[in-house]
């Protein structure tokens, strides 16, 4: 569905699409968009439930480090 897929786009997730997964907005912990080049769109859950925002971990093996997904 997403191998070959480009990422266009990486930003918080807005008040109506938080609201359409019935996640609170907690702005000391925002939930990211990675925005694909086909319209569809990721963003991290807490659980396989969709109970809540969750965070995007990544790990760099050129750098040998660990890094989350964040606008700024």
């Amino acid at each position: 569905m997403i191998e070959g897929i480009k990422i266009t786009k990486v930003r918080p997730m807005t008040s109506a699409e938080l609201k359409r997964e019935y996640w609170d907005n907690d702005e000391n912990n925002p939930v990211y968009v990675l925005e694909l080049d086909n319209g569809c769109q990721i963003f991290a859950s807490r659980d396989y439930e969709g109970n809540g925002g969750g965070a995007l971990f990544g790990y760099d093996s050129k750098a040998n480090k660990a890094f989350t997904i964040a606008v700024g």
